[in-house]
């Protein structure tokens, strides 16, 4: 009956409410996930990184996962240039939603690109335009269910008893995304990062009951809402060696609302090898029955060493489901690294 519950959830969440997407509190050290247009823009020529992310630990056997792998590259449309060098971007991002209780998973793959205009001769300032396209692809497994007409009454599930009408357990569809971001970060001073992204913006159907259901008198349907989503980073030089980054970043998707805001620091130790240390805190809210309401707290660390970033975060859930014992919070953890040439310039990006 406990798998049972939480098929009847997952039902509830991809054909009733139109479920909101995956999620990191590191969002910065998941930049094609966070905005298209962040596909190229760093200070390197590829960047490859991997999120993971666990949470439920108390409630399920095996913890509710996301997974996400990312590889992106940057070219120079001009490289002889040493003003005004436009650039574009390449890459590809596999995320995976798991719940491994009853074998439930979401899996996407996209492919990117975005161009990255110069708008100062020194290469400060930039305006990147990005697009994602892909496939996203739902599975549940049957024989991890059990229901209630499968009971024998004497302590015995007797599999493939039930009258239950179960739709088709794959389910595919396409998916687009598009994205804004706007760079300013001169060296040695403060650094703004402005963004803003569209997903879903076909509204693709997600229900695991529309075919099954079409052309019937009453079609199950269920249209993923698209996802508006903006931020705002700034990248403030208290000393040399420490580096301030204030920031927010919101969503809305559907009745769903969500908003982040906090700041990290940056401590470099070691100039030579670029060894730092990295320090954060950040609240998240979302909508509540009238209004925002504290959700959870994040603290992050992280450490920073010869283009490698590992970083870990925590979210305590703050809510009333999550401040019981047996709802806690959700640990994750990324690692990036960027491969650099001898003569990369710094194109501005957010990190971390």
């Amino acid at each position: 009956m406990k798998h049972f519950f939480f098929f009847l959830l997952l039902l509830l969440s991809v054909n009733e409410v139109s479920g909101q997407d995956l999620h990191f509190s590191q969002y910065f050290n998941s930049p094609l996930s966070l905005n298209p247009a962040l596909t190229g823009l760093f200070p390197g020529r590829y960047r490859v990184g991997v999120s993971t992310r666990s949470q439920w630990a108390q409630t399920l056997e095996t913890p509710y996962s996301t997974t996400a792998f990312a590889a992106d590259f940057h070219y120079y449309v001009n490289p002889g240039k040493r003003q005004f060098k436009d650039a574009f971007g390449v890459g590809v991002l596999f995320a995976s939603d798991r719940v491994s209780e009853i074998n439930y998973s979401v899996n996407q793959i996209m492919v990117g690109g975005a161009f990255h205009k110069s708008l100062d001769p020194k290469n400060n300032q930039y305006l990147s335009l990005g697009v994602q396209l892909g496939v996203v692809q739902r599975n549940v497994s049957y024989d991890q269910l059990t229901f209630e007409d499968e009971f024998d009454g004497t302590g015995v599930f007797i599999e493939g008893a039930t009258g239950e009408e179960l739709p088709v357990n794959n389910y595919a569809f396409g998916d687009y995304q598009i994205g804004l971001n706007y760079s300013n970060a001169p060296r040695n001073r403060t650094a703004i990062f402005l963004g803003a992204a569209m997903h879903h913006v076909n509204e693709p159907e997600q229900s695991f009951f529309a075919e099954a259901t079409q052309g019937e008198d009453i079609e199950v349907t269920n249209l993923l809402y698209r996802r508006y989503s903006a931020y705002l980073n700034l990248r403030i030089p208290l000393t040399r060696e420490v580096l301030l980054s204030p920031r927010v970043y919101g969503f809305s998707q559907g009745p769903h609302r969500v908003a982040n805001a906090g700041t990290n620091l940056r401590f470099l130790i070691n100039d030579v090898n670029g060894a730092a240390f990295h320090l954060g805190a950040h609240a998240r809210m979302i909508t509540g029955e009238e209004d925002f309401a504290l959700d959870s707290a994040v603290g992050m660390v992280g450490i920073e060493i010869n283009s490698f970033l590992l970083g870990f975060s925590y979210d305590i859930g703050l809510n009333g489901l999550q401040t019981s014992r047996r709802h806690q919070g959700a640990f994750e953890i990324n690692l990036s690294y960027t491969g650099q040439a001898d003569d990369d310039e710094a194109v501005p990006c957010p990190q971390f």
